[in-house]
């Protein structure tokens, strides 16, 4: 029996921008705060695609868990159908909630 992948939609929120300054010195130039995104700014992933808006360095970083959370799976530690996670710039990081849209049945509505 085949099984078919759900592509549940996921909504991705922007929890925090944060600048590690200690870090400058690593660097050149000073970090501020990303400019792409804003805390609680909301994107909606549809069939696990990069939302229209979002920035394609933090999909690179958390498309991989969307995925995940599109497609039914769970993340070990976390609730069922969320996760928390950030982009990977150590500069200047963004703290990311992922979660599934549970769409109910017909007869539920």
């Amino acid at each position: 029996m085949e099984q078919k992948l759900v592509n549940a939609p996921v909504k991705i929120t922007v929890l925090r921008r944060m600048v590690f300054e200690e870090f400058n010195v690593y660097k050149t130039g000073k970090s501020s705060p990303c400019e792409r995104l804003r805390e609680g700014q909301e994107f909606l992933s549809k069939g696990a695609n990069m939302p229209e808006g979002f920035c394609s360095w933090a999909w690179a970083d958390i498309q991989k868990y969307v995925l995940t959370l599109a497609r039914g799976g769970n993340l070990l530690g976390s609730k069922p159908g969320t996760f928390v996670t950030c982009c990977t710039d150590g500069y200047r990081p963004v703290l990311l909630l992922i979660e599934r849209i549970e769409e109910k049945a017909p007869s539920e509505q």
